[in-house]
């Protein structure tokens, strides 16, 4: 992955108030203190196809992160108001 800098992509950017865009800094990054819980993770997929790709995908992401200890929920977008849907 190629880096640009900041003042390039500042200069195609002109809306940018460029004092409100803070490059992230490794030492800013560190948590103030340790959490005593497996890192917690949202997952949403975007299909509402019974076997939709995205659907097993996310489901597939879930199994191997809680593999790996995390603590994971899946939104299930099949309640929400349908676009098309009749009040």
């Amino acid at each position: 992955m190629k880096r640009v800098s900041v003042s390039k992509v500042m200069d195609t950017l002109p809306h940018l108030d460029a004092d409100c865009f803070k490059v992230p800094q490794q030492a800013l990054l560190k948590a103030q203190q340790v959490s005593n819980h497996p890192p917690r993770i949202l997952m949403l997929y975007g299909s509402l196809r019974e076997r939709s790709y995205s659907k097993l995908l996310t489901l597939e992401a879930a199994r191997l992160l809680e593999a790996m200890g995390a603590e994971v929920k899946i939104f299930d977008p099949l309640d929400l108001p349908q676009p098309d849907a009749a009040p």
